[in-house]
C-alpha cells in the first residue's frame, strides 16, 4: 500500500517567514550593487554590498530568536541563505571586478575564481557544516563583501590603474582564503553590532562621495 505523504508547502508560503524576508532584502541589496557596478557607480555599488552583508547577518540573528520555526522552515531558510550568499558575495564581487576593469578579458579569470571559490566553499559548508559547531573551514564568504566595501573607500585616493591591480589581487586573495584548509571562528553576538556600525559608517562615507561626485 502507498503511504500517504504530507504535501509539500507552496514556495511562496516560505516568503512570509521573517528571516527569509530579511534574506530576500539582502538579495535586493546585492542586485542593486550589481546594477550600479555595471553602471560604474562604485560608491552606490558598495552601499548595496555592505547592506547585503548586514541583511545576511540579520537573517540569522532573527532566526535564532524564533524558536517556533518548524524544521522545514529552518531547512528552507538555510538553503535560501546559501543561494543568496553566492549572488551577494561571489557573483557581485566578480561583476565589480569585471566592471572596474572595463570588462577586459584579463579580468575574467579573477571573476571566475571568486565565483568558483564561493560555490565550492558553500557546497562544503552545506554538506559538512561547522567544525565542532563553532568554526568554518575557509574564510566565511560574507567577508568578501566586507573587505571589498572597505577597500573601495580608498579608490578615490589611488591611481585607477593601480587600484585595478589592487582590486584584482584582493579578489584572488579572498578566493584563496574562501577555500583554504584553515578554520575561522563563527562570529556572532556582539560582533553583530560591529557589522551594524560598519554598515552605517560605510553608507555615510559612500553617500558623501556620491553627493560630492563631479557632475
Amino acid at each position: 500500500m502507498n503511504q500517504m505523504t504530507e504535501p509539500a508547502p507552496t514556495i511562496l508560503s516560505f516568503a512570509k517567514d521573517l528571516p527569509n524576508l530579511c534574506s530576500l532584502a539582502g538579495l535586493l541589496s546585492a542586485m542593486l550593487a550589481i546594477y550600479f557596478a555595471l553602471l560604474g557607480v562604485f560608491p552606490a555599488a558598495m552601499i548595496g554590498l555592505i547592506w547585503a552583508v548586514f541583511f545576511d547577518w540579520s537573517d540569522g540573528a532573527i532566526a535564532r530568536r524564533m524558536s517556533q520555526r518548524s524544521t522545514r522552515e529552518k531547512e528552507f531558510g538555510g538553503q535560501l541563505d546559501s543561494l543568496i550568499d553566492i549572488v551577494s558575495f561571489g557573483v557581485c564581487p566578480a561583476v565589480v571586478l569585471l566592471s572596474y576593469g572595463d570588462f577586459g578579458a584579463g579580468y575574467l579569470p579573477g571573476a571566475f575564481f571568486i565565483v568558483a571559490a564561493g560555490v565550492l566553499r558553500l557546497s562544503h559548508f552545506n554538506v559538512f557544516g561547522l567544525h565542532e559547531g563553532s568554526a568554518y573551514q575557509g574564510l566565511a564568504i560574507d567577508n568578501n563583501g566586507i573587505v571589498l566595501a572597505a577597500l573601495f573607500v580608498f579608490e578615490y585616493l589611488l591611481d585607477a590603474s593601480f587600484f585595478a591591480i589592487l582590486l584584482y589581487i584582493t579578489i584572488i586573495g579572498l578566493a584563496i582564503l574562501n577555500v583554504a584548509p584553515l578554520r575561522t571562528p563563527k562570529l556572532s553576538g556582539a560582533w553583530y553590532y560591529g557589522v551594524i556600525g560598519v554598515t552605517i559608517a560605510l553608507t555615510l562615507i559612500y553617500g558623501w562621495q556620491l553627493r560630492n561626485a563631479p557632475g
